[in-house]
């Protein structure tokens, strides 16, 4: 999954495994997260959910990219709540 979303800038951004958690929990609170994380099957990472897809290895950035591409986050929260975007 390369280069994000149409006018912001990846680059020096990645996405850490506790800020995948922080992230989910901004955008989706602090319980519904973990059921969407456990329930919720994301296909183009092979039907797996998001806890399992991070069990396996997947990169977080990765999965929290699908989570919002298939919840339709805008794009300009994807970065997070404290990360400004870089144009």
């Amino acid at each position: 999954m390369g280069g994000g979303p149409a006018g912001i800038s990846w680059e020096n951004n990645y996405v850490r495994l506790s800020d995948f958690w922080r992230n989910m929990e901004h955008e989706f609170g602090p319980r519904y997260s973990r059921v969407l994380a456990g329930s919720l099957a994301l296909t183009e990472l092979g039907s797996l959910n998001a806890s399992q897809a991070l069990e396996r290895g997947i990169d977080p950035k990765t999965v929290w990219e699908a989570v919002c591409r298939i919840q339709e986050v805008p794009t300009d929260r994807w970065l997070g709540p404290d990360i400004e975007i870089k144009e």
